[in-house]
This record gives C-alpha cells, sequence and structure tokens, in this order.
C-alpha cells in the first residue's frame, strides 16, 4: 500500500460527499496498518442503455483509484434492478426493460468498463444472483426496514407525490433492491454520483439490519452535459461517448461551455491536481484563452481512451476543418431555446440573414455552411443540443457560434412567420 496520507488525499480528491468521513479515514488507515483486509469498494451499475459516457467515467475512475491502492473493486452489474427502474432524479416511473435488453446492455457496458477501471483487483457480479431468488417473505421483510414518510423525504418522490405524479411502488423497492446488493457483496464502501445519496444510505440501513459493518459512501459530482443545462446523456445529445472515435471525441469536447471547463478536467481527464489548479488561475486571470484550455482538454480525452497520437491527429483535423477557415475568434454567441429549429429561421436569429426568402436563396447557392459542411435543404431543421457549439456561416464573413441555452434569460426565440 501507498503512504496512507497520500492515499486519503488521492480517494477524497474530487468527492462530493464522504459519509461518515471520519469512519471512511479510519478504515483506510487500518488497512494500511495491516489490521484489516483490502477494502470491497462497490459501484452498481444498471445496464439500461448500450452506451457509456465521460459522465459515467466519473465514478468509473475514482473506482480505478481505490483499486491501484490495493482496493477490491466490486463492480455490480443491476440485471434485476434495471429491470425495475432507478427512480433517482426521474420525474416519472422509467419503462420496464426485457432479460433480453438488458443482457446486450450488459455485454457491451462491461466491454467499456474495461477502459477504466483495472484489470484486478475486481469482481464482477450481477445482482439477478441474489434478487431474483428473493421469495415474497424476503421482500416484506426488505420493506419493514424502510417507512413511507421516509421515503417521501426523497426529493424527487416529494416533487413528484406534491404534482400528484403516480409513483409505482416498484420504485419504493428501488433503493431497498440496491441496499441488499451491498448486504450480499459485504461492501466496505459504496460509490456512486450525488443524485445515489439516498440509495446508498439505504444500504448502510439494511447492512446494519443483517449485524454487517455498516458500509460508507463516496459520492461523486454529477457531470453537466455539452450544453450546461442538464446532467449529460446521450439522449439529449449532450454527450462524449468513451468509444467515440477520436476527431468526434475531440470535436465534441471543443463545443463545451467555458464554465465547465475547469470541472471536466479534474473530473474526467489523468492532469494533476496542480495542473487543473494552474489552468483555472489563468483563465480566471485572463492569460488562457477558454480555446485553449478546451483543445488541451480535447486532447486529454482522446490520449485518455485512444493514445497521444489520435490526440494529435484529431487537433490537427479539427485546426484544418474549423481554426484554418478563418473563423474570426470573436464571433457573436447565438443562444437557442429547446424547440427544433428550421434552418431559415435559424439563420434569421442569428442575424446572419434579413429574411427567410435570403435565407433560402443562400441555401440554394450553397453558401450556408455548418461547422464547415454545406447545408443544401432549406427544410431542414435541427435540435439545440444538436446544434450546441457549432459554428454556422453564410457566405465568407458572416458567422455566429451556437450555444443551447442553459436558463431562459438566454434563450433567443426564432423570429414571427
Amino acid at each position: 500500500m501507498s503512504d496512507v496520507e497520500e492515499q486519503l488525499q488521492v480517494l477524497m480528491h474530487g468527492a462530493a460527499e464522504i459519509s461518515p468521513v471520519d469512519e471512511f479515514e479510519r478504515r483506510i488507515r487500518q488497512v494500511a496498518a495491516g489490521q484489516r483486509p483490502p477494502l470491497r469498494v462497490k459501484f452498481g451499475i444498471d445496464p439500461t442503455s448500450t452506451d457509456i459516457h465521460v459522465g459515467h467515467s466519473v465514478v468509473f475512475r475514482k473506482l480505478a483509484e481505490f483499486q491501484r491502492f490495493g482496493h477490491t473493486a466490486v463492480l455490480i452489474i443491476g440485471g434485476f434492478t434495471a429491470q425495475v427502474g432507478d427512480p433517482s432524479g426521474k420525474s416519472a416511473t422509467r419503462p420496464r426493460l426485457t432479460p433480453e435488453e438488458v443482457t446486450a446492455n450488459a455485454r457491451t457496458y462491461l466491454e467499456q468498463v474495461r477502459l477504466v477501471v483495472e484489470d484486478a483487483p475486481l469482481e464482477i457480479t450481477d445482482n439477478r444472483d441474489w434478487l431474483s431468488d428473493m421469495t415474497l417473505a424476503d421482500v416484506l421483510g426488505l420493506t419493514s426496514q424502510m417507512t413511507v414518510a421516509r421515503m417521501l423525504e426523497r426529493a424527487d418522490f416529494a416533487e413528484r407525490y406534491a404534482a400528484r405524479t403516480p409513483i409505482a411502488i416498484s420504485e419504493f423497492l428501488y433503493p431497498l433492491l440496491q441496499g441488499q446488493d451491498s448486504v450480499a457483496v459485504h461492501a466496505d464502501v459504496e460509490l456512486g454520483g450525488t443524485d445515489q445519496t439516498f440509495n446508498l444510505m439505504a444500504g448502510r440501513g439494511l447492512q446494519q439490519a443483517a449485524g454487517q459493518e455498516p458500509q460508507c459512501v463516496l459520492t461523486m459530482p454529477l457531470i453537466e452535459g455539452l450544453d450546461g443545462s442538464a446532467k449529460m446523456s446521450k439522449s439529449l445529445g449532450n454527450a462524449i461517448g468513451i468509444t467515440d472515435d477520436p476527431a468526434d471525441m475531440y470535436g465534441k469536447a471543443m463545443r463545451l461551455r467555458d464554465e465547465l471547463i475547469v470541472k471536466y478536467l479534474r473530473l474526467t481527464t489523468d492532469m494533476r491536481r496542480e495542473e487543473v489548479d494552474d489552468v483555472a488561475a489563468r483563465l480566471e486571470d485572463g492569460t488562457l484563452h477558454p480555446r485553449d484550455a478546451k483543445r488541451r482538454l480535447a486532447r486529454e480525452l482522446v490520449a485518455l481512451y485512444h493514445s497521444a497520437g489520435a490526440a494529435h491527429a484529431a487537433q490537427e483535423r479539427f485546426d484544418i476543418q474549423f481554426r484554418d477557415r478563418g473563423i474570426p475568434d470573436d464571433i457573436p454567441v447565438i443562444a437557442l431555446d429547446e424547440r427544433r429549429w428550421f434552418l431559415p429561421s435559424l439563420l434569421q436569429t442569428a442575424a446572419l440573414v434579413t429574411s427567410g426568402s435570403e435565407a433560402r436563396r443562400m441555401v440554394a447557392q450553397g453558401a450556408v455552411r455548418l461547422d464547415g459542411e454545406v447545408l443544401d435543404d432549406a427544410t431542414a431543421e435541427f435540435g439545440a443540443t444538436e446544434l450546441n457549439g457549432r459554428v454556422i456561416q453564410v457566405g465568407k464573413r458572416r458567422f455566429a457560434r451556437l450555444e443551447a441555452a442553459a436558463t431562459e434569460e438566454r434563450t433567443a426565440s426564432p423570429p414571427n412567420g
């Protein structure tokens, strides 16, 4: 094991909350002193989709840090819980997945997880192995450990209850099932995002009821997507996938909102804390342009999931496609609301044309480009997140950078007609 103070500094760095923190520190020191075996650090993932993005990677990267200090990563594939649906942060009941869908998703999840976590020490298991065999008596025993009043303390449940939005009984069961996972694997620490705090704390209670030493809980911040207005999600079009090809990964990173650069550098790259602090200071005093900081972020991400050579090639390609086309640094930024944007309306809102007829004429002449690619369909429509961070151009001298508005105050409305 490494020096215990260094270990504590690394493992606690970037965490949103550790509970109880004094117990966490005590366990780390006990392991370092040989007074207890390496910690069993649990992280559960429900394979509800096929891809992992850099938002997911934040917790996986923390799990890998525990591995590097000799602790055992216990990765639970939620084959059973994925069919129930985690209600955390949701305003409506999730649609149920079939066992076949869960199995197919789990296969791709595991392939991608291995791009982040270490090969050892690692245990991978599926909670179908113990949850599928529970009897009704077992389930009733679980439910006796939690009250309805306690469940309704959850912000998402409380909001839905107040709004008279249905809450399925299965959603009440979800935190108990996730907590039972901790009992099954004898977790010492459980990791998760800040939206998982309630579920993780439920595990402590169930372990205590089962006569186990309750786990410590370590939560990591959630990463906003590229548009800065919602948690990263592939379905919202604001995500960077860890299996994206180098050019796509680089280009997406360059679309990131400026205010998120430092957070991404801290939580999604291998940059040392001191390096990120230096970037943050120089961004603050104006000696570093946000564009150059994003270029560093883009290189770091591509190098992490591909190679340094791929990062260099992606940057060269990006420069040829965008920077070297003569696009000025100080072009206006146009904030777009979440509606679908009809191309002529988009051009008018960006003040690149004066009328819909001029817009259609420019498109017909091949004078309209999006990130350098000619747009030849005047009836085309785009979503705001699809346009976020991209440059639209009319002719040789008219440019605008598009942003998906994070708040209503920043939202531009399309012109009438």
